[in-house]
């Protein structure tokens, strides 16, 4: 496959700021995975933070859920047309899960060769107080 030739952009957001952007690909991080917002020492950090990537990157189920996306990918990169593929990350408030999720995976699809692009649409917002 000609990884090259496509370009993967991956989107983290958060449900609780605004729609879902549009994305080939959309994956719900909210109802399978723990917060680490539940976590007072976490709450205010980001996904730029390492306690909050070791937490998330730790989830059972997490690490998994990456390699079965950066295969989605794949399978999107092997169709007709080349062209770039869009995954949306999302979770609560967009500045735990699915930001360490897009990190992740743009980091496993770099590695494979594809030119990636990472926007984190909430990762900056401010916590929401649930």
């Amino acid at each position: 496959m000609q990884t090259a030739a496509v370009h993967v952009v991956i989107v983290s957001f958060g449900y609780l700021h605004d729609a879902a952007p549009h994305a080939h690909l959309t994956v719900d991080l909210r109802h399978h995975f723990r917060d680490p917002h539940v976590s007072p020492e976490l709450r205010y950090m980001t996904a730029h933070d390492e306690p909050v990537r070791a937490a998330v990157l730790a989830t059972p189920g997490i690490r998994p859920l990456v390699a079965s996306i950066a295969a989605a990918v794949d399978a999107f990169a092997a169709g007709p047309s080349a062209g770039t593929v869009t995954v949306a990350s999302g979770c609560a408030g967009g500045r735990h899960r699915a930001p360490t999720v897009a990190l992740a995976l743009a980091e496993q699809l770099g590695a494979a060769g594809y030119a990636v692009t990472v926007h984190h649409r909430d990762l900056d917002k401010p916590v929401v107080q649930r």
